[in-house]
């Protein structure tokens, strides 16, 4: 189905919530490692996120300040917001919940999204950017940052896979 053409790597972006019960956004280009004449797509293994608060250092106990909750979602198409888990463009979520007793967890949502280890394994991306969303509601500090690092590699697809990779892409557009 596909061919490495690179080892695998980790793209990173950040993204700093400012506002309690609005969705935040943010974008990883991928205008680099995707072409369309040859064939060549990114091949996603794993999404992992960070959860820290307005400072590197800063729990996000503290940038809270109160119960709540922290979710954050990947896709490959431009919903303008959450989406539910059965839309085809979500590539990977997380959800934490915070109490006042301290207690963290992401029981609610399967994290990390991880893709296996083959070379096979993995998400095929065909579009020029990920789109992030980020939200909270609750919220003390200036910020609440979520880094999110994508592990992918670019792969050249045969014109059968690409061509069926793209057709999901346009019809989940919808």
């Amino acid at each position: 189905m596909a061919t490495k053409k690179t080892s695998m790597f980790t793209l990173t972006e950040r993204l700093s919530i400012t506002a309690v019960d609005t969705d935040t956004f943010a974008t990883i280009d991928l205008g680099s490692y995707v072409d369309v004449g040859d064939r060549q797509a990114l091949q996603i293994h794993s999404v992992d996120f960070i959860f820290q608060g307005n400072t590197a250092g800063q729990s996000i106990t503290a940038a809270m300040g109160g119960s709540g909750q922290i979710t954050i979602q990947v896709t490959d198409l431009n919903r303008g917001g959450l989406v539910f888990s059965d839309d085809r463009a979500l590539v990977a979520s997380g959800h934490v919940n915070y109490d006042t007793d301290a207690f963290l967890s992401m029981a609610t949502d399967l994290y990390p999204d991880n893709y296996g280890k083959g070379s096979d394994d993995g998400r095929f991306v065909v579009n020029d950017q990920l789109y992030i969303t980020g939200f909270t509601s609750a919220l003390a500090g200036a910020s609440l940052n979520v880094t999110v690092r994508v592990n992918a590699s670019i792969v050249s697809l045969t014109a059968k896979d690409f061509m069926a990779i793209a057709i999901q892409s346009t019809a989940a557009d919808n």
